[in-house]
């Protein structure tokens, strides 16, 4: 597998950090970055790597020859004159392989990037694969919209629109590419050109496929002095090393209506959501604590008709902007949109099935744990109905109930939690403190 690095910038936000060299060398944790990464990208058999250079380039010439290229091939272009990101992929064109790992030269990852590679290899018919996490900051950050299948239909550049309801689905920066998605626009780009801002809006003109990996994988820009000293702090506390995938994870997973949410009847329109006080807050806490937080989440509301897809997207893009104004979000996201039962109006015929994920079942706890390495003795669920705490149960996972829902007592499903407190927020409490 052949990677690119695009390390040609100037790093003019980290100018007082880099002492006159270029960006990709500055320090973090003790080491140079692109060291950092290369040493990484090494581990996953990674061959060939080539490291699109410009400003300063002599320094990073310097730096690989005084560490004998890694021990694998690495070579430097220097593409004459700054083009972008895009531009400078397609400047190189000619060295390209068929398909190649695209790396920015300035961010901190700890991923594994295998997994990531074979994604892109096994989706039929798709041309680029981005890499997409959520994060604590999405009002300044580049957003995409997701379709069926993690198909992307749109982007969202930042500046977003005042008061508008996005989902938390950032473009992280790395990259899984066909040579062929390039050829379809290089006549087209203008030069400099970026490959988030320009070129993968027009390849979606161009019906070039694009697909998102979304993984909460570690993952970071440090192309500034606060990024860069949030990453090091990561570092120092064994943070960035515990976020590896190999190693387990804590978790809690979260129902939502009347756990988090107002039970505003069936919510099928995002004006009906309604997030109960400290909601952000709180999942902010649990994340702080090193928990993944995960959606676990009925929404029959569609398999009856009740709501379209984008309804849903809708609803969920809210609680994503409301709770990313306290730096919080899901880790990840697991919800069953199923019915078992036939005979309402406008009902969804295809999602009319007696299904393993609907809660009691514990089919989406169980994907999420298999997805993340959750270790279940350390992991939580905190819901409100007897099918959350059925759902947990058979997970093996410990259940916390809360009044809020008012259905700890439903008489639905024969479970019951192992505690039950008065909200969400006291649940969080209990978990991070005791």
């Amino acid at each position: 597998m052949q990677t690119i690095i695009l390390a040609g910038g100037k790093g003019t936000r980290l100018k007082e950090r880099l002492n006159g060299l270029p960006k990709p060398l500055v320090q973090i944790g003790g080491k140079p970055l692109l060291q950092r990464q290369i040493e990484h990208i090494k581990t996953y058999g990674v061959t060939e790597i080539i490291v699109l250079v410009n400003y300063r380039k002599e320094y990073i010439e310097d730096f690989v020859k005084d560490h004998d290229n890694f021990g694998i091939s690495i070579k430097l272009i220097d593409d004459g004159e700054p083009r972008g990101t895009a531009g400078a992929l397609i400047s190189v064109k000619d060295h390209l392989a068929d398909q190649f790992l695209v790396v920015y030269g300035d961010t901190l990852f700890n991923m594994d990037i295998s997994r990531f590679v074979s994604y892109h290899q096994r989706q039929q018919n798709t041309d680029v694969t981005l890499f997409v996490h959520p994060n604590d900051h999405p009002h300044d950050s580049d957003l995409i919209q997701l379709g069926e299948n993690n198909t992307v239909i749109s982007f969202h550049p930042y500046p977003h629109p005042p008061d508008a309801y996005l989902p938390n689905i950032v473009n992280a920066a790395m990259y899984m590419m066909n040579k062929t998605s390039l050829t379809a626009i290089e006549d087209d780009l203008k030069t400099p050109s970026d490959l988030a801002k320009d070129a993968f809006p027009l390849m979606l003109k161009k019906g070039v496929a694009i697909q998102a990996y979304n993984s909460p994988e570690y993952i970071k820009d440090i192309g500034s002095s606060a990024r860069l000293d949030k990453a090091d702090g990561h570092i120092a506390s064994g943070f960035f090393a515990s976020q590896k995938r190999s190693r387990t994870q804590m978790a809690v997973f979260i129902d939502r209506d009347g756990t988090i949410n107002e039970p505003n009847g069936h919510v099928n329109k995002h004006h009906k959501l309604t997030l109960f006080s400290g909601v952000g807050k709180s999942i902010k806490t649990l994340q702080d604590a090193r928990y993944r937080t995960v959606l676990i989440t009925n929404q029959p509301v569609i398999a009856r008709g009740e709501a379209s897809l984008d309804d849903y997207r809708e609803i969920d893009a809210k609680l994503d902007t409301v709770i990313a104004e306290d730096g919080a979000y899901f880790d990840a996201k697991y919800v069953c949109m199923h019915h078992p039962d036939s005979g309402f109006e406008g009902e969804v015929p295809s999602l009319k099935i007696d299904c393993d994920c609907r809660k009691p079942k514990p089919g989406l706890i169980n994907q999420a744990i298999q997805d993340l390495n959750i270790e279940i003795l350390s992991s939580w669920m905190i819901g409100d109905t007897t099918a959350d705490f059925g759902a947990a149960h058979n997970a093996g996972v410990s259940s916390i109930g809360v009044r809020t829902g008012m259905k700890s007592n439903d008489g639905l499903h024969p479970y019951a939690p192992d505690l039950i407190v008065e909200n969400f927020a006291a649940a969080t409490q209990f978990i991070t403190q005791g």
